[in-house]
């Protein structure tokens, strides 16, 4: 039996993280778990060969990306449109790779997110977002951004859940560095 293409796959997505940065997340609710399951987007990305892309939104005013990330992504192209738009000329090598997937993660989930998913949409691109990995400063905008991305066509998904369809099976050395990955349900006291 086929896999379903409604799954993604570690040959065909991309991680895009959505400005995390530093004088932002301290009003982000409950910025440490959005932080950390970025993070761990990230790591298992490195684990299975997905190719990970970020973004900075005005870095002069809202920071660099926070440390703990900074190190794992490295330099990120800024950006002053809310859309990650700006920065297609980071995405389109994926699509040459066959690349036709994004999963979002990152902040703020009802303004730079939500208008860099739709922009993908509307690009052609299939859009993942993780739930868990998105956040707001407040309840109402984030359940708000979730509910409008997935009427637009987005599809809501957990950190989890996408760490497990890239891997796709157990018994494999990077099985068990996912299962790592996965096993913590809260993230680190810090």
């Amino acid at each position: 039996m086929a896999r379903s293409p409604a799954m993604m796959a570690r040959g065909n997505t991309a991680l895009l993280v959505v400005d995390v940065q530093q004088r932002l997340m301290p009003a982000i609710r409950d910025a440490r778990r959005v932080v950390w399951n970025c993070g761990r987007l990230i790591d298992g990305a490195r684990i299975l060969g997905v190719p990970v892309v970020g973004t900075e939104q005005y870095p002069q005013g809202l920071g660099s990306t926070v440390p703990e990330l900074a190190e794992r992504l490295g330099e990120l192209p800024a950006k002053l449109a809310f859309s990650c738009r700006e920065c297609a000329a980071a995405l389109g090598p994926l699509l040459n790779e066959g690349r036709h997937k994004l999963l979002v993660c990152g902040v703020e989930a009802h303004v730079c997110v939500q208008q860099s998913v739709y922009d993908l949409l509307a690009a052609g691109w299939e859009v993942y977002v993780a739930a868990d990995a998105v956040g707001s400063r407040t309840e109402l905008d984030y359940r708000t951004a979730l509910g409008r991305m997935d009427s637009a066509g987005a599809v809501l998904t957990s950190t989890e859940a996408a760490l497990f369809e890239w891997c796709d099976r157990a018994g494999t050395a990077e099985f068990k560095r996912i299962a790592q990955l996965v096993r913590s349900t809260d993230p680190p006291e810090g």
